[in-house]
């Protein structure tokens, strides 16, 4: 096994609820993934044992995880999902591991959510305000980006800068990171609040851009230690 695996203190996977992590202005980093989080992400895989082996050799490999079990995920417009992730951390209990990927931001939910949530949707007075939602459960499989942010900002194997595709923002990142073996995960009721709520402080026409942020511009900080 790995060291970083193995160490719960070495520097780059250190628990963001350590004090030796927490910042001056009392918020904790939490967009590096620890080693207790990339042990729940490798359960969702049909072989744990050989997913945390190729991380063990390829920590910034992504990897590919199927839905239903471990986790659900609800993909969402970056920009709404910026403003359902202010709500969860600024009025209601936080969220679970959150990730962006390609102008959508992940959120990762307890297992039934992606069943569950379009239909709340249908009956909720502000249903039509929120844009499409991309709910993945049990058949789906979802990306995850790597456990180590990529140093120029963009998944492995992704052309760099001035090449042919490049995107602007940088490759699949987290936001959120899975920071312990057993995470508090979000069900469809509080990611319906979360949803109604960010649809209600929209302004008109705005809900539907996608926009992908230069890294480190406007980038917000989760207190973890405030999660139910």
């Amino acid at each position: 096994m790995s060291t970083w695996l193995r160490d719960q203190s070495a520097d780059l996977f250190r628990s963001p609820r350590g004090g030796e992590d927490r910042h001056d202005e009392g918020h904790h980093h939490t967009a590096l993934v620890t080693p207790a989080g990339a042990r729940w992400l490798a359960s969702a895989a049909a072989y744990p044992g050989s997913l945390l082996a190729l991380w063990e050799d390829r920590p910034a490999a992504p990897a590919v995880l199927p839905c239903g079990s471990a986790f659900d995920v609800v993909s969402v417009d970056a920009v709404f999902g910026r403003r359902m992730l202010d709500r969860l951390w600024g009025e209601g209990p936080g969220s679970g591991p959150v990730a962006v990927q390609r102008g959508r931001m992940l959120l990762f939910t307890a297992p039934g959510t992606a069943q569950r949530l379009p239909s709340l949707l249908r009956w909720e007075e502000w249903g039509d305000a929120v844009p499409p939602l991309l709910c993945h459960g049990t058949g789906d499989a979802v990306t995850v980006p790597p456990l180590v942010p990529d140093p120029a900002g963009r998944a492995p194997g992704t052309p760099g800068p001035g090449s042919p595709g490049t995107r602007a923002g940088g490759g699949p990142r987290w936001v959120v990171a899975p920071d312990s073996r057993h995470p508090w995960l979000p069900g469809p009721d509080v990611l319906l609040w979360a949803c109604v709520r960010a649809a209600r402080s929209s302004p008109a026409g705005d809900v539907r851009v996608s926009i992908s942020p230069r890294a480190g511009q406007g980038a917000k900080v989760y207190d973890v230690s405030r999660r139910r």
